[in-house]
Parts: C-alpha cells; structure tokens; sequence
C-alpha cells in the first residue's frame, strides 16, 4: 500500500492483493472493481497505475494500459478526505475486491485433442457463448483454457460440459490406460490417408485400371485426411453454429483442386494437412508433459501413525498435525517438519538443488522430493491443497495462460492479416479472369493455394510453444516463472539489485560482540535486548535470542511492541522502557546519545558488524544523556556470513550479460562493505529504509532493465517496483510465491544465471520462430500467386515451417546451467 501525504487525498493499493484470482490487467473484474469503488459517496475516481508510476495522474485514460501483460500494478483511489478516512477507503476497497472475488470465478481448465489454431478459437467461441461465462482465453500449446464466470449464472460443472463438445477432458490416467488408436486416433487416420493417397497415385500412374477406380481411392484418401475437419463443422453446423475457419477453408481448397481434376494436390494437401497437426499436437505434448510430470511428484497414500498403528491412507485424507512415517528411498508425501530420524533428501525436484541436504529433527522437507537411507517420521504442515508442490503446480497451470509480450503483437498480427488475406484471396479469383489474365480454373487454383500458403498456424505457435517449454524447463530446475510476460523480460535485464541479508548471506546472523556500558554486564545487556526481541521477526531477533538461549539466561517477559519500521523496536520490561534499534532511531527521536555509544558502534561497524543500541529508561521520563552512559545498557554486534558460492553466482551473470550488479541494505556501510567485498560486488547502497530501495530501483531504472532480488516479504516494495521481482527461497515460503514474478525455489543463488540464461535463449528462439514464419508466409503468398508453387508445394512448406518452429522451441526443454555462459 502507498499513501499521498502532499496530496491527502490519494491512496494506492496493490491490485493483486484486491483480486488474488486476477492475474490479467484485461480482466473485466478489474473493470468492476473500479466500477463498484467509484460508486461510494466520497470517492473522486480510480484508475489502475504501473507500480514505478510517481503520480497517479499518469494512470492510462486511453486503455493502453490494459495492453500490458504484466499483473504487478496498483489501483490509485482519489478520495475526499472531509467524507472518508484513510481507514474507512482501505476498508471498502477490499470490501468490493471480496465482493468482486465472491462472484466472479476463474477457472484453469485443461483439455486435449486440439491441435490447431482453428481449434482453439472454436473452443474459445464455445465457452464465451456460455451465459454466464463473461471471458475465456485458450493457450492452445498448453491445452489449457483460462475462464473467467459469473457464479451466480453458471457453475463449474456446466463449463466443463460445454468443453466437452467440443474437446476432449485431459484425463492423463484414462488416456493412459486407452489403446493405441484412442491416443492415436488423428495420426491413425492421417496415415490411412496417407497410404490411400499413394495407392491411387501408383495406380494411376503404372496400371491401365480404369480412372473411375483411381477416383474412387482418393475420395477415400479425402475422407481420411478430412475427416476432423469436416466432422467439427458438421458438428458446428448440429449446434446452429458456422466458423469460418482455415481448417474449413484447407477442405474448401482440396474440393476445389478435386473439381479441377488435380485429385493427387488435393489428397496430398489434406494427408500433410492432418499429418502436420498429429506431429503438432505429438511435439507440443512433449513441453506439456514436462509440467504435468509436477503433478506426479508427490505419491498418492501416504503412511499415517494413528491409534498406535502405521496405516496407509489416501493423501487427500492427511491432515495437519498428523506424522507421516517416510521409509528410504520413498517420495516425501507432505510438507511438514522432521520430528523423528535423520536422512539426506533429494530436493531437486522442488528447489532444483543437485546435492541432497542432511534432515534432521525440526528441519521442513517438502512432498516430492526423495528420502535418502534413513527413515523419518515428518509432522505435517501442510496437506494437499496447501503444500508448496500444490502451489507451484497452480502457478504454472495459471503461467501457461499469460501471453508473452510477442504473442500479444502476434494476435494483434494476425486480427488485421486474415481478413486482408481473404479479401485478396477473393480479388485474385474474380479479377485476373476478368481482366483477360489467367482462366477461371488457373485463378481459383491459385486462389486455393493462397489460401494455404497465407495460413498463420506457424506464427501462432512459435511463441506459446516456446514459452510452454521455457517455464517448464524452469520449473524442473527449481525456478518458478510465472508468465511469458516474464520470461521474455528476464532475459532482458541489464541491472541486477540485490537484498542483502537472506540473498547475498545466509540471512542467520549470530551475535559476535557485547559490548555493555557502566554498571551493566553482558548477561543483562543480553536479557534485557532478547525480552523486547521475543515478539519480533526480524533476523537480528533470532540471532539475540538464540544467544541469550545458548547461554541459559533468563529471559524476562515484556510488554506491548512498538514498532518503528526500519529502525527499531520498544517495549517495557520490569517497569522499564527498553529501546533497541539502529542508532539512528535514536538520533531521530531527539537523543543525546553519548560519544561513548558513537564510538562503540563505530568500531563494531568497521569491524563489519551490524549494531543493535539498547537504550533503558524508567518510567515515562526522558532519559539521561550523561557521557557515563547513565541509561544506555550497550552495543550488540551481529555479522552475518555470505553464501557459499555467491561469488561464483554473480561472476556467471555477469557471463551472460548483465552489466550493473548493485547491493541494497538497511544494514550500515561498514558492514555492506565488508560483504560486498566478499562476494565482488563494488556497488553497495547501505542504511537503505524500504522506500530507499524504492527509490533506489526507480533511480536504476532510469539506466535500463531491472530485476530485484529478495526475500518476498521484506523486500516486497521493491519487488513490486522493479521490471522483474525474484524472490528467494520461494519452496520455503508461500509470500515469496505471491509477491514476486520468479521465486527460485531453493535458496540458491546460483539458480540465477540459470533463469536468465534460459530467457535469453528463449528471447532468441521467439525472434527466430517470429522470422520464420513470417518469411514463409511472405515467400509463400509471393510464389502461389505467380504459380510458381502449387497447393501439394505450398501445404508442404506450410506444414513444415510449423513443425520446425516447435521443435525450435522444445530445444529450450535441453537447456541446462552448463549453457549460462553461452547464452
């Protein structure tokens, strides 16, 4: 949330947080959320923003804004502050964003047998004329379909019944248990048309038989070939309904060749026709196999200690609180907390970590990953629904549905050339006859062929095939990309940002200094910190508190936590205030703080350490400031160690070319110097607050592209603000899945120059698939209108250049870290 003290009257809050099921600025709940806002006494407008937007009054009035792919924006709110509190517009804004959420659903539905981009707009039709259902979008490389419904005018069971007429529901377990022909069904059919088309050519070609009978053989090669095709019109035709689409007019051009006595061109266009969408449909099942191999991770039962007796139940049945018992060698079925046994576990399912990490009592395991040789008994925290597994699988499921910034200027394309191309295709058979040119038969030929040369089947899955299998590479690596939005970005990204604490180190910092003053021991100066500390959660807390435990201390209890953001903390211990905080926050309160506790913190702070200042007053009086440190218990230094590897990390994302590595940190600069020297990184900003980072990544946004690493809560602010947010840890934690656009799912930064590696090959793949088909349609269109290729030539080009752009993009499904450096 961010608010305009100048103006008074402006609010911001964060869309997806108002939406949570929204992850497209085109989606109309957004448009009725703003509609429902603007509706209360008091509110002057509203209007979505992009997060690096200074002003609210930049806000798009023109609807560019929802051109633009990527969800992370924020809903600006005017309001009069005479009629409406800052409390009172927060509160109705989330009011109208549950209302909103309460009743529109949005619906991940996956589907299979839709091969082709006519398919796929078919299904598309048939959803959105669902009353009820208000936007539908089909990721046809994915098969799966993004639905947006009114709940209180259709449900989810009468979605899924009008899929199903007009493809069939992906039941993977069913599909595997068919024949060969049920999962085969359109190649089957393709090759008998195939097999037909060459027995009536030789035929033809080397017997005297009569061409009645040579006829009749390729009319059967026509059913075969044709045979998908004609029977979705006619089912079209059934439901009152026509589509005009390239499937219909490839039929419409082979009865033409027919007609024109060519029976070999038009079998031939139909046999490769239906061949290329078998291949199609085969390959682009190779990248979604990749992601629904996620869904497979995580065994079915799962053995549950109950009543004294280990018994195997269905996972869907576990519930937190229960132990799970995990034999050697077997999938971990939950997440949860080690409580018994210790064993080294295979991670890499989850995190992508290639070395297997010792477990022990009370460490987190995660369902999927392997057990090594020892037996644990896990305490479950999570059942299925909530596990990480689970989230991961919904955010690629939903990631699937986010179109890249190229396939949004390919639809774009291919709304403005379809109709031009039908409109030429009609002028180049009625004008050159007329005008003396060529005969009717020469020009509909042509026109036949136009037809299939101009078709865009290669330009609409280049793109989506290529980003399919990117974000399922990444996933099976440990990095969860959540849109093509986003993994065409990464791999533009020049300026990286990164958190310090839990990025560059190992974010458990242990206290190494303490340093009490006059009269006060170091058990006390401890004590009295780790009482205040034992309400918050900041590492440092953790750190204190562990070392007063180490010690045996006894930790007195303290009062009401005050909190002041990026500074400190207060509370009252034994009748006392306690303060304990960055120096700063004393300066800023209107301290004397005494040379003694300057120059304390100084040399803690050269040393590399960061300082924690305990300050002690009585009572509600002000405290002394005398040089004897009368009030002032003392100085706790804490360092924190780099990672293991982060060096090596950095220095390989430089290799893949990202030119400006930057370190943000509250901490203060000895101590960012200190491990910014560690790790080779000579840009450090220290003392940061959290709208320092901000402004930070604003100001380096002004250089080129930036992403920001963090930790996904902290760090959120500048996450949100950067033009790519990775969190880190994100297998650890469910605010690091949200809040940023990639979460590396171990804590690994390393995973890194991976992610980007993998968005620069892919970047390069959608540029070459976006030059190939368009070169072809173009050489194409140029050689059928001059009769330089017939419709056989033009259906096998056409074919081809389509195959070829998807097997382009699979390559991404090899891509693998030992490619950083090349990418």
């Amino acid at each position: 949330m961010r608010y305009d003290d100048a103006a008074a009257r402006t609010i911001r809050l964060d869309l997806p947080l108002l939406l949570p099921e929204v992850q497209d600025l085109r989606d109309a709940c957004v448009e009725r959320l703003v509609a429902l806002i603007e509706q209360r006494a008091g509110v002057q407008s509203v209007h979505v923003v992009a997060l690096g937007a200074e002003e609210c009054d930049v806000a798009d009035k023109n609807g560019d804004m929802r051109s633009a792919e990527p969800t992370q924006s924020q809903l600006c709110l005017h309001y009069n502050p005479d009629q409406l509190s800052l409390e009172h517009i927060t509160a109705l804004a989330r009011s109208a964003g549950a209302e909103v959420t309460e009743r529109y659903g949005h619906l991940i539905l996956p589907f299979r047998a839709i091969s082709s981009q006519d398919g796929g707009t078919r299904l598309e039709t048939e959803l959105r004329s669902l009353e009820g259902v208000t936007a539908a979008v089909v990721n046809l490389a994915g098969q799966v379909a993004r639905v947006e419904f009114d709940r209180k005018r259709v449900d989810k069971a009468t979605i899924e019944a009008r899929m199903k007429t007009v493809s069939a529901p992906a039941d993977a377990a069913a599909l595997e248990e068919s024949g060969w022909y049920t999962r085969n069904r359109e190649l089957a059919w393709s090759l008998a048309s195939g097999v037909l088309l060459t027995g009536a050519w030789l035929l033809e070609k080397f017997t005297v038989a009569p061409r009645a009978l040579s006829i009749g053989i390729f009319v059967a090669a026509y059913v075969f070939g044709a045979r998908d095709n004609v029977g979705h019109f006619i089912g079209d035709l059934r439901r009152g309904k026509c589509h005009f689409n390239i499937d219909l007019l490839m039929v419409v051009a082979a009865l033409g060749a027919a007609i024109l006595g060519e029976w070999v061109e038009g079998a031939l266009l139909l046999f490769l026709f239906s061949l290329g969408h078998a291949l199609e449909h085969y390959a682009l099942g190779r990248a979604r196999n990749a992601i629904a191999a996620l869904t497979e991770l995580a065994p079915q039962t799962a053995i549950v200690q109950r009543d004294g007796r280990e018994t195997a139940i269905p996972i869907a049945e576990v519930r937190s609180g229960d132990r799970v018992v995990v034999k050697p060698a077997e999938r971990i079925p939950v997440d949860g907390i080690v409580r018994e046994g210790r064993s080294a576990v295979n991670q890499a399912p989850i995190t992508g970590e290639s070395v297997p990490v010792d477990k022990a009592p009370d460490e987190t395991v995660f369902a999927g990953s392997v057990n090594g040789d020892g037996a644990l008994v896990v305490e479950v925290t999570a059942a299925i629904g909530d596990r990480t597994l689970d989230r991961v699988i919904k955010l690629v499921a939903e990631a699937q549905t986010q179109k890249a910034p190229t396939q949004l200027f390919t639809d774009r394309f291919e709304r403005i050339f379809v109709p031009i191309v039908l409109v030429a295709d009609l002028l180049l058979i009625v004008l050159p006859p007329l005008l003396g040119f060529w005969t009717w038969s020469e020009s509909f030929y042509r026109g036949m062929a136009l037809l299939v040369a101009a078709s865009p089947c290669a330009l609409a899955l280049g793109t989506p095939a290529a980003v399919l299998s990117g974000i399922a590479q990444a996933a099976r690596r440990g990095v969860l990309i959540k849109g093509g939005a986003y993994l065409e970005v990464l791999g533009s990204i020049d300026t990286l940002a990164l958190d310090k604490t839990g990025t560059i180190t190992r974010g458990e910092p242990e206290v190494t200094d303490l340093r009490p003053f006059d009269g006060v021991d170091e058990n006390r100066l401890l004590a009295m910190t780790a009482a205040v500390e034992k309400r918050s959660q900041h590492p440092l807390a953790r750190a204190i508190i562990k070392a007063a435990e180490q010690r045996g201390l006894e930790v007195p209890a303290a009062g009401d936590l005050e909190s002041v953001t990026g500074r400190g903390i207060r509370s009252t211990v034994d009748g006392a205030r306690v303060e304990v905080g960055r120096l700063l926050m004393f300066e800023e309160s209107g301290a004397q703080v005494p040379a003694s506790v300057r120059a304390t913190v100084a040399a803690l702070e050269t040393a590399g350490r960061t300082t924690v200042v305990v300050r002690h007053r009585l009572g509600s009086g002000a405290a002394t400031s005398a040089e004897d440190g009368t009030g002032w218990l003392g100085v706790i230094g804490v360092a924190d160690e780099p990672r293991l590897g982060v060096r090596e990390a950095l220095d390989r994302l430089r290799a893949v070319g990202v030119k400006r590595i930057v370190m943000l940190t509250g901490d203060n600069a000895g101590v960012a110097k200190a491990v910014g020297d560690a790790v080779g990184v000579t840009n450090v900003r220290a003392g940061l607050l959290p709208e320092d980072k901000v402004k930070a990544i604003q100001e380096l946004a002004q250089l080129g592209r930036v992403a920001m690493v963090g930790d996904g809560v902290n760090d959120a602010p500048a996450l949100a603000h950067a033009t790519v947010g990775i969190a880190m840890g994100g297998a650890g934690t469910a605010a690091a899945l949200e809040t940023a656009d990639v979460a590396l799912m171990g804590d690994d930064l390393g995973r890194l120059p991976f992610a980007i590696g993998l968005s620069r090959t892919a970047r390069g793949i959608i540029k070459q698939n976006l030059f190939v088909s368009l070169g072809v349609i173009l050489l194409l269109v140029v050689a059928t209108t001059t009769g330089l290729v017939g419709i056989g030539g033009a259906v096998v080009v056409h074919e081809g250049s389509t195959l070829v752009v998807i097997a382009n993009a699979l390559r991404l499904l090899r891509y693998g870290p030992s490619e950083d450096a090349s990418a």
